[in-house]
């Protein structure tokens, strides 16, 4: 059957499916976000709390990194408390691995660069057995192993693939299977092609992250580009986007990229113009507004906000709720794509605000109508 727009049409790797806690990733599941703590770990209750924020924002796998004893000491605390799966975040002392996983992680990361033998990683993966833990390789550009960067000189793909496939096989040769592998840089080209190479070589889930992206606004334009350009490839089950921001942003910037590639539909898509002199209300001031008041609102459905009748009303037919401005300081309502009614300047973004979350109240009462039909049936 053909699609009926088939320059949407994403083909998705068939990757094989594993369990990070409750969430399962790879397979036919959602493409999920995750994001990382920067409080210190040993402070369970600022932990928790933005956790908490995370959550809030829509996150479905969270990372915790466990540098110390007293960081894996409170873990326990930080996973009873968590509504979302907890990796634990390992780098240089395996130990905390084995002590991450006796404490409730549900996933452990581990850098194969800097790990330590073999041995070691043999352990890590006995702990993960007896708890029931995943694990992810994350080979990063910035700590190759040594051996790898003297045969190749510098960090290029072939050199993250291969030490994805060195540790991809240790697992293997133990008969763990459990694993999502990462091959991430901070350079876009690098870490793209890096990916590309991966997912021809393994059938495993991929987690994907553009790493050390930058700030909010450079950190989001670069992670766009690699991890977008990947989505759209098909290739990817995890996505963390790596910003100099806080977590939660980390998150909304998430959603927004498969929410670009129609991949996961979440909370509010504002369809805006970027305003010009035409423009009959503040557009720039309005939409920050209304993103702000909307964060709340999880219903996937759609808003437009445009300045004028130039592209107002065109826009307005394909979205759920639309304003357009209009002269005199009245604009037009749009609903379901149809003219209804004006609002005036001093009143417009309440009255919006209270539109998209009629609206949204409306579609989750159908679904639910939907699901007890089907559950009847």
């Amino acid at each position: 059957m053909s699609s009926v727009r088939p320059w949407r049409d994403i083909v998705r790797r068939k990757s094989r499916q594993i369990m990070v806690g409750s969430v399962p990733v790879g397979g036919d599941a959602p493409v999920t976000v995750q994001t990382m703590t920067n409080t210190p770990t040993e402070d369970a209750r600022a932990t928790i709390d933005q956790i908490r924020r995370c959550e809030e924002a829509g996150v479905d796998i969270i990372r915790v990194s466990c540098p110390t004893a007293e960081a894996t000491a409170s873990l326990r605390e930080i996973v009873r408390a968590a509504n979302v799966p907890i990796v634990a975040d390992i780098h240089f002392h395996y130990k905390r691995a084995l002590e991450a996983a006796d404490a409730g992680a549900a996933c452990l990361r581990i850098n194969p660069g800097n790990i330590g033998s073999e041995d070691r990683v043999k352990e890590v993966i006995s702990a993960a057995r007896a708890n029931g833990c995943a694990i992810r390789i994350g080979v990063n550009a910035g700590s190759l192993e040594k051996d790898l960067l003297e045969k190749y000189g510098e960090p290029c793909p072939e050199a993250l693939v291969e030490s994805a496939l060195d540790h991809i096989r240790i697992l293997e040769d133990h008969g763990f299977r459990d694993y999502k592998v990462a091959v991430k840089a901070s350079d876009v080209f690098l870490a793209v092609a890096a990916y590309h190479g991966l997912a021809d070589a393994v059938d495993c889930p991929l987690h994907l992250g553009i790493t050390e992206a930058g700030g909010l606004i450079g950190g989001t334009v670069k992670s766009s580009i690699g991890i977008g350009s990947l989505l759209w490839a098909g290739i990817g089950d995890t996505i963390r986007v790596s910003l100099s921001a806080e977590p939660e942003e980390e998150v909304r910037v998430g959603y927004e990229i498969l929410k670009a590639l129609g991949i996961r539909n979440r909370g509010v898509r504002v369809v805006s113009c970027p305003s010009c002199a035409r423009q009959g209300f503040d557009v720039i001031r309005t939409v920050q507004t209304l993103e702000e008041r909307l964060q709340h609102i999880r219903t996937p459905m759609s808003l437009s906000v445009l300045g004028c009748v130039v592209n107002g009303p065109g826009e307005a037919r394909e979205t759920d709720i639309g304003i357009t401005g209009g002269g005199q300081g009245k604009h037009m309502v749009y609903l379901s794509g149809v003219t209804d009614h004006h609002v005036r300047d001093e009143e417009m973004v309440d009255h919006i605000v209270r539109l998209v979350e009629a609206k949204a109240a409306e579609i989750e009462a159908s679904t639910a109508a939907e699901q007890t039909l089907d559950a009847a049936e």
